[in-house]
């Protein structure tokens, strides 16, 4: 039974020096600290858990997110997990339509990512309640209760609610045996760590993601250039909001069987939707951060369906491998139901820090078998790592005073 009164809400800013070895710098962010807001709420159920909520930052604006969750927590405390989860898609919207702060939004940005990180932990809190991991509850859920988490305003004109029910009863085809699969071979994974550029020219061999760095003309200026290595995709060409330069570039690109992927940075459904419809990508990277949390990504993975993208999810960041993997493994056995052309990205940092940490083994995500979302830190990285306060941080500002 799931339940228990909301009674605290706490926050953390929790940073990770990785600017100091050039971990995930690109064309954009020369100097990244992974880091993330660490949501943790606490009911008065008697099981005494606790769910555990992140998003994923790169340093200083960290505080800024932090400053949102605190912004948004009133939406939460004294509220009852079983009334959240029994009318999801209500609690989602109130928290994204809070008559203030939604100027500041609306559904994008910082006050989106504090959205995130606070949904992230009530899905947490809700799957160890089951008993289940996340994938596993949302696999197990009859599709009315999936459909009913989701906002489908603003992307009726792509998908409705009753073509939302049809997939998921067509997904039903062979759910099981799909599940199987999952448990036995887990879901096939790529890495990017390669092209960060901070590492040296020994660390860094080639690259096709352009981190937002062209114009519409130089994207495809250079992948014209680059189209005798015969690359699966360019990532990321132009900016992240322009949904019809993405469209330029993906027609001028068709001819050369070099696809469009895009969505690490995508702020919500709606831009999500309009990609999908101006035909601008081939490949579909959600975040497990950027977006909602899991309401907002099901209405995507739902989307993708329906138009007959593949999605590849991006997981480079601060938790993100432990959070997306849920839902690439539910979108496969659910929603998908193919493997064609479809891979999760997978970076090998900073997983240690984590309680639940992922498993790959042949170059497969392992479905995880614990419940939650996977995202509890464990407590001695929180401590050390918190921002200013954290032993870590504690020394670098002093060296940086002497």
């Amino acid at each position: 039974m799931v339940g228990g009164r909301v009674t605290a809400l706490s926050v953390h800013d929790v940073r990770f020096p990785t600017s100091l070895a050039g971990h995930g710098s690109d064309a954009m962010h020369t100097d990244p600290d992974y880091s993330a807001a660490y949501v943790i709420i606490e009911t008065d159920a008697k099981d005494g858990l606790k769910g555990y909520g992140i998003t994923f930052t790169l340093g200083k604006g960290t505080e800024v997110v932090v400053c949102a969750i605190k912004a948004l927590s009133h939406h939460v405390l004294d509220k009852d997990l079983g009334d959240i989860v029994r009318d999801f898609r209500g609690f989602y919207r109130q928290l994204t339509s809070d008559g203030q702060l939604r100027w500041i939004g609306p559904e994008k940005g910082v006050v989106h990512l504090a959205t995130a990180a606070v949904l992230n932990a009530l899905w947490d809190l809700w799957a160890k309640q089951e008993g289940k991991p996340l994938w596993k509850l949302l696999v197990d859920m009859d599709p009315k209760q999936l459909i009913s988490c989701i906002d489908f305003r603003y992307i009726t004109d792509a998908l409705t609610e009753e073509e939302a029910y049809e997939i998921l009863q067509k997904g039903s085809i062979g759910k099981k045996e799909r599940e199987e699969q999952m448990l036995e071979y887990g879901y096939p994974a790529y890495t990017t760590s390669c092209a960060w550029l901070g590492y040296s020219d020994q660390q860094l061999k080639k690259m096709v993601d352009a981190n937002q760095r062209w114009d519409v003309p130089e994207a495809i200026e250079w992948m014209l250039k680059l189209a005798e290595f015969k690359p699966l995709w360019i990532e990321e060409p132009t900016s992240p909001d322009d949904v019809l330069g993405h469209a330029t570039i993906s027609k001028a690109l068709a001819p050369l069987g070099i696809g469009v992927a895009t969505g690490e940075q995508c702020q919500n459904r709606v831009i999500f939707k309009q990609l999908l419809q101006a035909e601008a990508l081939q490949f579909l990277q959600i975040d497990s951060c950027r977006l909602g949390s899991v309401n907002e990504n099901l209405s995507v993975l739902l989307m993708a369906k329906k138009f007959q993208i593949p999605v590849c999810p991006h997981a480079g960041g601060v938790g993100l491998c432990e959070l997306v993997q849920h839902l690439i493994i539910f979108d496969y056995i659910s929603i998908s139901g193919s493997l064609e052309n479809r891979i999760c990205e997978y970076v090998d940092h900073l997983h240690e820090h984590f309680k639940y940490p992922v498993v790959i083994k042949k170059a497969s995500y392992m479905p995880p078998k614990d419940a939650g979302y996977s995202t509890e830190m464990k407590e001695e990285s929180v401590k050390k790592h918190q921002f200013p306060g954290g032993e870590v941080w504690q020394k670098l500002l002093a060296a940086q005073q002497n």
